[in-house]
């Protein structure tokens, strides 16, 4: 018996409606069915590239498929970024960053920048913060913050400061420091965050400012001095680090670095979604959340909507900072 008009009719929608799915959700519900590469758009070694193996580790894990690093350093992580900004939007080619690439570079170079990270990439996960901390020479006679903030009014523009870069995240928050205090420091920009601290422990510099989890090893070492955390209070893997607040000239210094993960803007929001909740799952494992805390990493997790809302926020509060310090890497 042949099938009745009305049932071909049936079976001919119900394809139709199976082809009409979105290629990415299809992909999504078989993803991952091979290695995915996150660029990491600094260097090997450095603060963000640490963070980003501890967290991709476990997410590899959850995955069942390699997580592959790239590091592709340069410009601030804007070349990088822009490598991942321009990639397929398959879910195979994510970005694992800081603010330095994502809302300071398109403020600070907005000429070179070319991308507008906001609309090119869809957020998926925060999955950290960290505070940055000032550090000095050994040969910096000043002990404390107070001391220091006193040495550097008497000698305006002769102590110096190393960064990662004109424009990146440590810059920005050293010039909000120095407006703080009402300080005028000069600034030294190296290539990247190890270097910095190489050439302040042999004196070359006075003071840098480092993400914590780059920094700590030099100061319980003791290869460097710490003024203090950038962070509101002290920092629990440097408790005998005071916070910068604690000083009244820089009381309202609150700064922490988040890092996250991205995909490409037109990635599927089913695809994004699905990451984003391995990525979740990862950071609940205890051992990886006592790994990150002993590195200088607070482990906070915020899905794609709450990560969006934040990097808005945060361009805002940048905007301001940079403005008022004139601040161009052009």
């Amino acid at each position: 018996m042949s099938a009745s008009p009305f049932r071909r009719l049936f079976v001919a929608a119900g394809l139709l409606a199976a082809a009409a799915l979105p290629a990415a959700w299809a992909q999504g519900a078989a993803y991952p069915s091979r290695p995915v590469t996150v660029i990491v758009p600094f260097a090997a070694g450095g603060s963000v590239d640490a963070a980003a193996r501890m967290v991709l580790q476990k997410v590899s894990e959850r995955l069942k498929q390699p997580v592959v690093i790239e590091n592709v350093a340069g410009a601030a992580g804007t070349i990088g970024t822009l490598r991942a900004v321009r990639s397929p939007a398959d879910g195979y080619t994510l970005l694992f960053a800081v603010a330095s690439p994502i809302n300071v570079a398109p403020l600070v170079s907005p000429g070179l920048v070319k991308y507008e990270s906001l609309r090119d990439l869809a957020p998926i996960a925060q999955v950290a913060t960290s505070p940055f901390v000032l550090v000095g020479s050994p040969q910096v006679a000043a002990t404390g913050t107070t001391q220091m903030l006193e040495l550097a009014r008497q000698q305006p523009g002769k102590l110096s400061y190393g960064t990662d870069g004109v424009g990146t995240s440590m810059h920005v928050t050293a010039s909000l420091i120095e407006q703080q205090a009402g300080v005028q420091l000069m600034h030294v920009p190296y290539r990247s965050g190890p270097q910095v601290l190489t050439e302040l422990a042999s004196g070359l510099i006075d003071l840098a400012v480092m993400p914590v989890t780059l920094a700590q090893p030099f100061i319980k070492d003791g290869k460097v001095k710490a003024y203090g955390v950038t962070s509101r209070q002290r920092w629990g893997s440097l408790p005998e680090v005071p916070a910068l607040a604690e000083s009244p000239a820089l009381k309202n210094v609150d700064v922490e670095s988040w890092y996250g993960l991205f995909a490409p803007a037109q990635t599927d929001a089913a695809l994004v979604e699905r990451i984003a909740r391995e990525v979740a799952a990862a950071m609940a494992d205890a051992d990886l959340q006592r790994r990150m805390l002993e590195a200088g990493l607070k482990p906070l997790v915020q899905g794609p909507a709450a990560f969006a809302a934040t990097l808005k926020a945060e361009r805002t509060s940048l905007g301001a900072v940079v403005a008022k310090a004139g601040i161009k890497a052009e």
